[in-house]
């Protein structure tokens, strides 16, 4: 019987948009994929690639410990039923929920905090006052013999590290890839110059400085046109209220373009790239924009400087300043030099470092490695 990995994950949405690269890597080097999760639209694309699905009755966001109970118990039994050979928890909440499930069983877990979530990145009381639970748990959880913990940038890293996770139990690999072959570099659309931000809205992805900034730069003479492409949260405490998303919709200049499936027609509608965010793991937006060789304006925070390296591939900004993201939005907007020599450093980055060949590769040497390691060859 071929080895199986069974990827925990909390949407079936997160797991095709972030980990499918991973996944597919996976499966090419041999590996039984099974992935469980909760089923909304999705189910059918994953089993499609071939993927064995278990659907979870799990509510995302839910803090009642009930349901905790519950949905570790249903995990426990789908980790018995199917001896895995290695489990691959993806995010924060998986990485708590798939490690109690766990416990006792002799197969290792890949526990993969793509940006600790919003207990580390909100500044909110809910996220404070579940910050230390979740601390201690990470703590206690990633220290076991089993478990190994995967991060995307070296800021999670030595959060981890100073959390009491020993260095030795902390991998690093950046993200999940960029398919360098589908996503190819666009020519620039006609103007009026276009900035475009795509992710989750949430008042931790900076949307409401960008809307800020967008209304700057009107003022001072830059009609800019913004593109949204998002949908809200309702499951994340830092999603944006709807009533807030139709205010903004109504604002001169500015386009919500709701869910796109196909990134392609972001990007070529688009001049710039834009994440002004609090925190990322290593954000896939910006990734999937640079592949198609946009200049991207981030903040410099964890995560978004991994591809977002100032006079390379981007201009960077502090974290909740619109004066600041105007003035490189602009910056760029008067620049069609700066513009393209950022764009095709920004290129040069993803088929360098980020392509998903190459974290693909590194994703199955790191599973067999970890197989091995418990099984003693």
């Amino acid at each position: 019987m071929p080895p199986r990995v069974v990827y925990l994950v909390t949407e079936d949405w997160y797991f095709v948009s972030h980990r499918l690269p991973m996944a597919r890597a996976a499966a090419r080097a041999g590996f039984e994929v099974h992935v469980a999760t909760r089923i909304a639209k999705h189910g059918a694309a994953i089993e499609r690639e071939g993927f064995i699905l278990h659907p979870l009755q799990w509510k995302r966001g839910s803090l009642d410990p009930l349901h905790l109970i519950a949905i570790v118990r249903e995990v426990r039994q789908l980790y018995r039923s199917l001896a895995p050979a290695l489990t691959h928890h993806v995010a924060l909440t998986p990485t708590i929920v798939g490690s109690l499930a766990a416990l006792g069983m002799p197969f290792p877990q890949l526990n993969a905090l793509a940006g600790l979530g919003f207990a580390y990145t909100s500044r909110g009381p809910k996220a404070r006052l579940i910050r230390p639970v979740f601390s201690a748990l990470l703590r206690s959880l990633l220290r076991r013999p089993h478990a190994t913990a995967l991060v995307q940038n070296p800021d999670d890293r030595k959060t981890l590290q100073e959390l009491g996770v020993p260095g030795s139990k902390i991998v690093l690999v950046p993200g999940s890839g960029v398919d360098t072959k589908s996503l190819q570099p666009l020519p620039e659309p006609d103007e009026p110059i276009t900035v475009a931000f795509v992710g989750r809205l949430l008042h931790d992805k900076g949307v409401a400085s960008l809307i800020a900034a967008h209304r700057l730069s009107r003022e001072r003479g830059h009609p800019l046109r913004l593109l949204i492409a998002g949908d809200a949260d309702p499951a994340n405490p830092a999603s944006i209220p709807e009533s807030k998303l139709m205010e903004w919709s109504k604002l001169e200049g500015i386009q919500f373009l709701g869910h796109i499936g196909g990134i392609r027609n972001v990007w070529s509608q688009a001049h710039i790239a834009v994440l002004p965010s609090r925190r990322e793991g290593l954000p896939l937006s910006l990734l999937e924009a640079a592949a198609c060789a946009r200049p991207l304006v981030a903040t410099d925070v964890p995560g978004c400087r991994e591809i977002a390296r100032p006079g390379v591939s981007a201009l960077l900004v502090p974290p909740d300043d619109p004066p600041a993201l105007t003035d490189a939005l602009v910056q760029l907007a008067e620049d069609a030099g700066l513009r393209r020599r950022l764009g095709d450093g920004a290129r040069r980055l993803v088929e360098t470092e980020f392509s998903s060949a190459r974290i693909g590769a590194e994703i199955v040497a790191l599973y067999r490695r970890l197989i091995d390691d418990v099984s003693g060859r």
